[in-house]
């Protein structure tokens, strides 16, 4: 990869950056969302990006990493073309998270699955929202890291 495009990437990924506020609002910590760096990264379709995000998961934990530290589920409301309002899941993620993601996703190899395969994910995501939604009303506290 040549020296502009690590520039424009490097860019591109600056300008989604979020800051929260710690648990002791002593610090701000830096925070990307994961549907706007879908975009950044190539995924044209919320599905095959949790596949990379789940596989990012599994390498924080073999890694023996507190994966709650680097990848927290949220959902937020999005606007839809008619106006109306609807909630969607995304996560939070460190930037030690982004760089696990980027590492275990090819969007290059993103294709649509069969529809057996499709209706399957559908119901998974669908089970993960609800899980989300759940847990979203009680989020955990930051730990050491």
């Amino acid at each position: 990869m040549d020296k502009n495009s690590i520039l424009q990437y490097k860019s591109s990924f600056d300008s989604i950056v979020r800051y929260v506020e710690s648990d002791d609002k002593k610090e701000q910590i830096e925070v990307w969302f994961a549907r706007e760096l879908q975009t950044i990264l190539g995924y044209a379709r919320w599905e095959n990006f949790l596949v990379a995000i789940h596989r990012a998961v599994d390498s924080c934990k073999a890694q023996g990493i507190n994966v709650d530290d680097h990848f927290r589920e949220v959902t937020k409301m999005v606007e839809l073309g008619s106006g109306a309002k609807r909630e969607v899941s995304d996560f939070m993620l460190t930037r030690y998270a982004c760089y696990l993601i980027a590492q275990n996703g090819d969007p290059k190899k993103e294709e649509l699955p069969p529809a057996e395969d499709i209706k399957k994910l559908q119901r998974k995501v669908a089970r993960d929202e609800r899980k989300i939604e759940h847990a979203s009303q009680k989020l955990p506290k930051k730990t050491g890291k």
